[in-house]
């Protein structure tokens, strides 16, 4: 059954006003057009809605049963669809994002600060959760979105790469690679590392570079947070892989912070639910994060 609400419209004013020509009037349509409309019912139902005559209308029992439903329908249907307009044009309302770790405390902020000078009206709230329990989230429906460090599933994800992000040693400025614009991941190897543990989203990229370069290495810690190992490396436990993004605006005072080569990046992604956009409100959030990212970089570039 192909039903349109135009259809039941037209219904609705015939079987009010008993009349082609008033129906057509009140709805803006022509009076052929009407009687089309009805008879376009009247075949999708299997059932004579009208008795016409050439000074009446009049309902029949089937039309009469639907007219006295229709119009508590018709009014629910427009009462829902003026809200879900509504809620299109809305701009005040929450929005949440989850994103790991080292994005939440490097990419955020700004992106926050942001969104608080452009959007005022929109609160982000934050949610600071390690990948693969930020992924959880936007599968599960309970944020609008995640921002998240190129997932190794993402087959009922919709992924959108919004920064490239390099990886970088840090050393004690007194070790025999500081100081030095970059070297090759292959001498990396036999060195001890303290790396980020496998709950970030970086660790397996960092664990594919290495091996790919032939560096095999001793890992003496693994760590929660960026933070934990410069402090580590300052003590002279071992050297760390780290995503630039990682590294203060202001550099690692007291730790040297060296080029790899090749450059090897970890990709920033914005995520979302495949197949469900964000709603309007956080479709806007997720532009200005993008652009955010996009200035940080070009500045940083």
């Amino acid at each position: 059954m192909n039903v349109t609400l135009r259809q039941l419209r037209v219904f609705r004013a015939v079987a009010e006003g008993r009349n082609f020509s008033r129906a057509g009037d009140l709805i803006g349509l022509s009076q052929p057009a009407v009687s089309r409309s009805i008879l376009e019912l009247e075949a999708q139902l299997g059932l004579k809605l009208l008795d016409r005559t050439t000074r009446e209308v009049a309902l029949t029992d089937a039309g009469q049963a639907l007219a006295l439903r229709l119009e508590r329908v018709l009014d629910e249907l427009e009462q829902v669809l003026a809200e879900v307009r509504d809620l299109g044009q809305a701009k005040r309302g929450k929005v949440r994002v989850a994103s790991s770790p080292t994005l939440s405390a490097n990419l955020m902020p700004a992106c926050i600060a942001e969104c608080a000078r452009r959007e005022p009206e929109i609160e982000l709230l934050l949610l600071d959760r390690i990948q693969q329990d930020v992924l959880g989230s936007v599968r599960a429906g309970e944020v609008d979105f995640g921002v998240v460090i190129e997932p190794s599933s993402s087959d009922d994800l919709h992924c959108e790469t919004i920064l490239q992000d390099p990886f970088c040693l840090v050393t004690p400025p007194t070790h025999r690679l500081g100081g030095r614009k970059s070297v090759r991941w292959s001498v990396l190897n036999g060195e001890p590392l303290v790396l980020l543990d496998h709950a970030s989203g970086s660790r397996r990229l960092i664990d594919d570079a290495l091996a790919t370069h032939g560096a095999v290495c001793d890992v003496r810690q693994q760590v929660g947070h960026p933070t934990t190992a410069f402090r580590m490396v300052e003590a002279g436990i071992g050297l760390s892989v780290m995503p630039l993004l990682a590294i203060p605006d202001g550099g690692l005072p007291g730790l040297s912070v060296v080029g790899l080569s090749p450059r090897i990046q970890r990709a920033i992604m914005l995520v979302h639910r495949r197949n469900r956009a964000p709603a309007p409100l956080a479709g806007r959030v997720w532009n200005l994060i993008r652009e955010t990212a996009a200035r940080g970089a070009a500045r940083t570039g």
